[in-house]
């Protein structure tokens, strides 16, 4: 299949028929450059990459999370560039996530070496200049409804964090330093003054 998307229209939506994960990395290593999902519906998003902010933004969640993570030996942490394949079928990559090993070592082999068939335990998206809140918000939902225990939506436009728990609304903290997580990441604490303001630390 092959498509051109002028940057332009970025990001796009196309339609297509339900894919296998071999079919999938094929399709994406058609377009290097971006950033693929597809919805639970069968939708292709095409996302351009993230500018180059919200990039040191995700270093820095990246880093916390998994030195805390390394510390910790219960799970293992993803970045953005790790697909899940959703129970309802959805392919996400949330900017980080953390998932449980006891999780990962019931996984078949052809799974573990691959995409992970399942939701993480805990999702984090960052908000981006060019992200819609609305649908990073029905992403969250999506997550939870999948099986995440706890979603953190960070957007420092506004300097807010979503939290996210089954059978809940979310909960919404502006303006705080930092973040305490819950089950099942006892003990993290993610220091958001970098996220804030990423060039002063």
């Amino acid at each position: 299949m092959s498509i051109v998307i002028e940057e332009m229209y970025l990001p796009a939506t196309l339609t297509a028929p339900p894919m296998t994960d071999e079919q999938f990395m094929e399709f994406c290593s058609a377009y290097p450059d971006y950033f693929i999902e597809v919805t639970a519906d069968g939708e292709i998003l095409i996302m351009p990459p993230t500018h180059s902010l919200t990039g040191v933004r995700n270093g820095n969640i990246a880093f916390q999370l998994g030195g805390w993570a390394r510390a910790d030996r219960r799970g293992a942490v993803t970045d953005a560039a790790s697909g899940f394949v959703l129970p309802n079928g959805a392919r996400r990559s949330p900017d980080a996530a953390w998932t449980a090993k006891d999780r990962l070592r019931d996984l078949d082999p052809a799974s573990l070496n691959g995409f992970w068939h399942l939701c993480p335990d805990f999702a984090i998206e960052l908000r981006s200049t060019s992200d819609r809140l609305a649908k990073l918000r029905a992403k969250m939902q999506e997550y939870i409804d999948n099986g995440t225990k706890l979603g953190w939506l960070i957007d420092p436009q506004r300097r807010v964090v979503e939290i996210y728990r089954p059978g809940t609304n979310p909960e919404i903290r502006a303006n705080i330093d930092s973040i305490a997580a819950e089950a099942p990441l006892e003990g993290f604490v993610l220091d958001l003054r970098p996220i804030w303001e990423p060039l002063s630390f």
